[in-house]
């Protein structure tokens, strides 16, 4: 037990300590029990605490040999009288009955995590959503990426049950030997490597953010230090390797698809796409009709090309489409110009032995040769006076954050100050770069600049602070997310949601600059794919929870049970700091736990979208494509895209009233009734009939009209939004309203 006195006394200090309690029937408990002293009688008779402790201990537990891991996990001394232990829950009843006993609980994950985004969506150990659907136990997500590195602990089969009977798939080449209970699937499908090991780490980080095992002692530089785990920590993974450096092809991800629908994944989740396009050429749509016809959900990324209107992929309404926002997490730094002005940015990188000295500043702008040299494209920074100097480098350009501060160290630079364009806004990426650097707004750069024409001799230091949490605009909409309306369907809203997908540290395959190696590699990274990544996982603990939940029934409890408002109750903000448009976040921000008891839920038929896209004005083949089979809109009455039961309204609205309906299906309470809230968009009327929906049962279905209508200046346009409510005693089911008024 000294050996473990000791463990527990280093990762305390450190911070970072934390059991796994997800191992076969056994969790891991914190028993507070009496002190010896009123048990025993005599004061020289009394058992030390370690005999004392074990006592409680059922004896296969206290005398268990050598080969068998130690149960008794912890001996508290001062903190409280009692131990931590892994137990299972029929042990823990017949600890209660003996003489001493105080209380027992389950141990729980407290914040700081390093991932920390469960904790952000509410999603707490042995409560709530994660208890209800068994952290996605049995639900298979099949992952299109750039592969995975298998070796990682966040791929960890401890405490995984096999793959469910119906799982069809297995590892190819040479991962035959690497899969086990959580990597269930391993298949290539890019013609530029023979093996699904992951070159690039996207894949890798996804992958972990959706449901990797709990891996303590995650952080990047020491940033972000806690306990990495993913979305569905107990899901299984199927990895489809469909991108390399050179790309991903089209032809691949189709094929890749295929296979995955055949292996019998629950949870399709892509991180690429194709742009705006009719939904008979686009790939992704066609395989994603195709996974959700066998009941397969599908998620996606939104793109990454915000945040300009229309920018959107994956705009298919049997598609989930994810935008990215922030945490409330924050990895702090700092820099202090020679006017005593500080300026704030983010970073990940590590500041042990760094010089926070005043050093000269260096604006390539004022020098600029090549163009690049404004972005510190890698060979352009060929100015000798760079040397000693901190660099001032605009976002983008094709390049890394990482690859820019190799530049800049390459050419003498001392440090780097990255800084946004007009329209990246608030948004930051912390990355873990090669020497000390941080990115501010382009405001702040202004202010920086006009510093430096202000004196002749400039110089700035750099301090880094790393990790903050507690960001009350949170979340905020990030600034490459891509927004709506859609241009392939523009009567249905996308995205769809938003989750968390700005400065996400998960699982990475290799090591990045470190001056002190962590025991595993992490990585931070921004994009919508990592948003996406999150909602796969949280559509992985709904399928677990509600198996029989259809994808659009899943789809429509994620997004009518959606935040509207961030943590300082306040309306959800964008890049600029200003009200987002629902363009930008759809239904809103993602709540995991309100998800899982929606009430209600608009549950798209299969055979719906047929005369939705004859609507569409698409050829009977174009048609027949998407549905895989022969079909003839003569023979079906064809709707407008705002008539498919989906759980949001997207409209063009002229002079002339419109009317749509929409079917709901209870899931919630038996019998229930439920009122109506309207919240209605400026200049527009809406009349809802009826205003009340009552059920008497499970799985009844009600149906409503909404009629909207100008009650405004006709001659005017523009956007508006609004929303209906539909609310009783537990449940509130949201349907944002986007309206583009034309005066036509």
């Amino acid at each position: 037990m000294k050996i473990l006195k000791i463990l527990f006394v280093i990762f305390s200090i450190l911070g970072c300590f934390s059991w796994p309690s997800m191992q076969s029937d056994l969790e891991t408990y914190i028993v507070q029990v009496e002190s010896p002293e009123s048990q025993i009688s005599t004061q020289s008779s009394r058992m030390d605490l370690e005999s004392w402790y074990s006592s409680f201990l059922p004896k296969t537990i206290a005398t268990a040999g050598s080969h068998e891991e130690p149960r008794l996990i912890y001996s508290y001394h001062n903190v409280m009288t009692g131990f931590a232990a892994r137990l299972s829950a029929e042990q823990v009843k017949e600890m209660e009955k003996k003489q001493g006993f105080i209380s027992a609980r389950p141990q729980r994950m407290l914040p700081l995590h390093t991932t920390h985004t469960p904790s952000f969506l509410g999603l707490q150990q042995n409560m709530g959503l994660w208890r209800d659907s068994n952290y996605g136990k049995g639900v298979i997500i099949g992952v299109l990426d750039s592969g995975i590195f298998p070796d990682h602990p966040s791929f960890s089969d401890k405490g995984m049950p096999p793959p469910p009977a119906k799982w069809k798939g297995g590892c190819e080449g040479n991962f035959i030997t690497k899969c086990n209970n959580k990597l269930i699937g391993a298949k290539t499908f890019t013609r530029y490597s023979y093996s699904p090991l992951d070159d690039d780490g996207h894949g890798t980080h996804t992958a972990s953010t959706a449901a990797g095992s709990f891996v303590e002692c995650a952080n990047v530089n020491g940033n972000a230090n806690g306990t990495a785990v993913g979305i569905a920590p107990l899901a299984h993974l199927a990895i489809y390797k469909v991108c390399h450096s050179f790309g991903c092809f089209d032809s691949d991800i189709l094929a890749a698809m295929e296979a995955a629908i055949d292996d019998g994944v629950d949870i399709l989740s892509l991180f690429l796409g194709t742009g705006s396009g009719p939904f008979y050429v686009d790939p992704i749509a066609l395989g994603a009709y195709s996974a959700t016809q066998r009941g397969i959900l599908v998620s996606c990324s939104a793109q990454n090309d915000g945040p300009l209107d229309s920018t959107l992929s994956n705009e298919a309404p049997w598609i989930l489409t994810v935008g990215a926002s922030t945490i409330d997490r924050k990895l702090k730094a700092t820099i202090e110009l020679g006017n005593n002005k500080k300026i704030e940015g983010e970073s990940a990188f590590h500041p042990e032995g760094h010089d926070s000295t005043f050093f000269p500043l260096f604006d390539p702008i004022r020098n600029a040769v090549e163009y690049d040299s404004l972005y510190c494209g890698p060979g352009t920074l060929i100015y000798p006076e760079i040397k000693g100097k901190i660099v001032l480098c605009l976002v983008g350009g094709g390049y890394s954050g990482i690859e820019k501060g190799q530049a800049v160290k390459e050419a003498g630079g001392v440090g780097m100050i990255i800084y946004n364009g007009p329209d990246n806004g608030v948004t930051k990426n912390a990355d873990a770069h090669v020497l000390p650097a941080l990115v501010i707004t382009y405001q702040d750069a202004m202010n920086i600049v006009a510093y430096m024409n202000s004196t002749s001799k400039p110089v700035a230091r750099l301090s880094f602070q790393g990790t903050i949490i507690g960001d009350k605009d949170a979340p905020v909409v990030a600034s490459f997310s891509s927004r709506g309306p859609s241009f392939s369907s523009p009567g249905i809203l996308k995205p769809d949601i938003i989750g968390p997908g700005v400065n996400i540290l998960a699982a990475w395959p290799t090591y990045i600059e470190d001056r002190r190696k962590t025991k595993y590699p992490f990585n931070i990274a921004s994009g919508t794919s990592m948003s996406c990544a999150h909602l796969s996982g949280v559509a992985a603990l709904l399928k677990s929870a509600h198996p029989t939940w259809s994808p659009a029934a899943i789809k429509s409890a994620i997004m009518t049970t959606a935040n509207t408002v961030n943590l300082a109750n306040n309306t959800i903000l964008d890049e600029r700091l200003l009200p987002a448009s629902i363009f930008a976040v759809g239904a809103g921000h993602v709540n995991p736990s309100r998800a899982s008891d929606p009430g209600l839920v608009y549950d798209t038929q299969l055979e719906d979208y047929f005369p939705y896209l004859c609507g569409l004005n698409y050829t009977n083949g174009q048609v027949s494509d998407i549905l895989r089979r022969s079909v003839d809109c003569e023979q079906v009455k064809s709707i407008p895209e705002a008539q498919l039961n989906y759980p949001s309204f997207s409209i063009r609205l002229g002079t002339r009233a419109q009317t749509y309906t929409r079917t709901v299906t209870n899931v919630g309470d038996a019998k229930s009734s439920y009122s109506l809230e309207i919240g209605s968009p400026p200049g527009v009327g809406v009349l809802v009939k009826p205003s009340t929906l009552k059920f008497s049962k499970l799985n009844q279905k009600k149906t409503y009209r909404v009629t909207f209508s100008r009650t405004a200046d006709t001659s005017t346009s523009g956007e508006v939004q609004g929303f209906l409510k539909w609310t009783n005693n537990r449940h509130s089911v949201r349907s944002p309203i986007a309206i583009v008024l034309d005066t036509a």
